[in-house]
């Protein structure tokens, strides 16, 4: 699938790439974290280990890695938390998202939540699509990689 990387602290994972092409892209994608981080590979084991089983394509829950989302407002952090519960291969809707996140009518605030989110795979904003069920944005990645992670949940 690729190269991810992640900038962990004390409450959890703060910056996660999408996988990327090469490690050094990896590490661009998770600036400007990564610039102030402390190279600790043994933290977080047990985050990277479940990353690169997901990668692999097997069947592993995300959701049990800590996220950290202190500096996330309300609205976000409800939308992040929402989208966390999507069971893997499925998908919901922005406006479900919204729903979720406590205001139904703030569809694009919900992706604006996701187009904000700095935990790829760990928040699987690949599985929020459209209301007519169409993929839509997915940072710079794009539509292939979208399509591609969500194919991959389908075929576990």
């Amino acid at each position: 699938m690729g190269w991810v990387a992640i900038v962990g602290g004390d409450h959890g994972v703060v910056r996660a790439s999408l996988p990327e092409a090469s490690p050094s892209s990896a590490l661009d994608a998770v600036q400007p974290e990564i610039g102030v981080a402390v190279h600790t590979p043994e933290q977080h084991i047990d985050s990277r280990v479940l990353i690169t089983a997901f990668c692999a394509g097997e069947p592993v829950d995300l959701t049990d890695i800590p996220i950290d989302t202190r500096d996330v407002s309300p609205f976000f952090k409800k939308a992040w938390e929402a989208c966390r519960s999507i069971p893997s291969g499925q998908t919901r809707s922005y406006r479900w998202l919204a729903e979720q996140a406590g205001n139904a009518r703030a569809a694009r605030g919900a992706g604006q939540a996701m187009a904000r989110n700095k935990l790829a795979l760990l928040v699987p904003c690949h599985r929020v699509v459209s209301s007519s069920g169409e993929l839509h944005g997915f940072g710079g990645a794009g539509l292939p990689l979208k399509s591609r992670l969500l194919a991959m949940e389908l075929g576990r």
